[in-house]
């Protein structure tokens, strides 16, 4: 019970009243912290399980949170690495926790999928991080990465006036819902001669990143529907977001992997069955990625 209350994001005091409304036994926050470390062991067990050979997509994503650390609170970084494999089935491959983002952390989280078996990684959508891209091709080199549109409209509609987000907004999407990457290139090509005097960081931002921005654009509707935006590890984070949102900070690391852990485990529950289309998206791949298909399907 103890253990049901802390995945729905009680505190330690609120399971005590709770217990003790339900059983009349009073307990201590120690004895219920020693009920929760209980999760250590498995939850060190888990991060460190064999994972697949290979995984059509990967999905990576953060929620901040305040984490007391040296008598003060820090901000942290909480990622989660979600893949969907041959079967069209959601997976949580790992959570990290860092201050920080980098190539070197990028490195260390790709290493560790490899170290854990992954040979291989077709697509994976990120938002735009910083030194990913270089740290997932050192380890996986033929991996296409997608930065997410999503995030990309939402950065490039901040630094757009309220009196011309609409006409901006209606010249972009010609860029972002092209039938072709060529249309869409020539839709960019028209958004900079008319907006980018006006506002070349936007324009600059989406020139600079086209490479990984376009990328989608390589394939079929179905796939592209699920690759252009990050929305599948989102939709997980917004979950973990409503068991958290009432925690102020957390005493350690081990106290917020201890709950999104939790969490984790009842949210997947839910994932028994394949993402829509699965049966044509992996038909396609057949095709497109036929020689790294190959050796995993039977």
């Amino acid at each position: 019970k103890m253990l049901s209350l802390f995945s729905l994001g009680n505190s330690y005091s609120q399971i005590t009243e709770h217990i003790k409304d339900i059983y009349g036994v009073h307990f201590s926050k120690p004895a219920i912290t020693a009920v929760t470390d209980k999760l250590i062991p498995m939850l060190e067990e888990w991060k460190k399980r064999p994972l697949e050979a290979i995984y059509p997509f990967l999905y990576l994503d953060a929620i901040h949170y305040k984490v007391r650390e040296e008598g003060h609170y820090v901000s942290k970084a909480f990622y989660t690495v979600l893949g969907i494999n041959l079967e069209g089935k959601k997976e949580i491959l790992g959570l990290y926790l860092n201050e920080s983002e980098g190539a070197k952390f990028w490195l260390s989280i790709v290493t560790d999928l490899k170290n854990r078996g992954v040979e291989d990684i077709l697509i994976a959508s990120v938002d735009g991080l910083k030194g990913f891209s270089e740290a997932i091709n050192s380890v996986f080199p033929q991996t296409v990465v997608q930065r997410c549109i999503i995030h990309q409209i939402r950065y490039s509609m901040k630094y757009v006036g309220s009196k011309y987000q609409k006409e901006f907004m209606q010249d972009l999407k010609k860029v972002y819902k092209a039938p072709t990457k060529s249309a869409a290139e020539d839709a960019l090509l028209e958004l900079e001669q008319k907006w980018g005097e006006k506002y070349p960081m936007v324009i600059n931002s989406w020139t600079n990143n086209w490479t990984e921005l376009s990328a989608y654009f390589e394939y079929s509707e179905p796939i592209r529907r699920i690759i252009y935006t990050t929305n599948t590890v989102e939709g997980f984070n917004r979950q973990i977001r409503k068991i958290t949102k009432t925690k102020g900070g957390f005493s350690n690391d081990e106290s917020l992997f201890k709950l999104v852990y939790l969490a984790y485990k009842d949210i997947a529950k839910k994932w028994d069955k394949s993402i829509s289309n699965w049966a044509e998206i992996i038909s396609q791949f057949s095709i497109t990625f036929k020689e790294r298909l190959a050796k995993y399907i039977r």
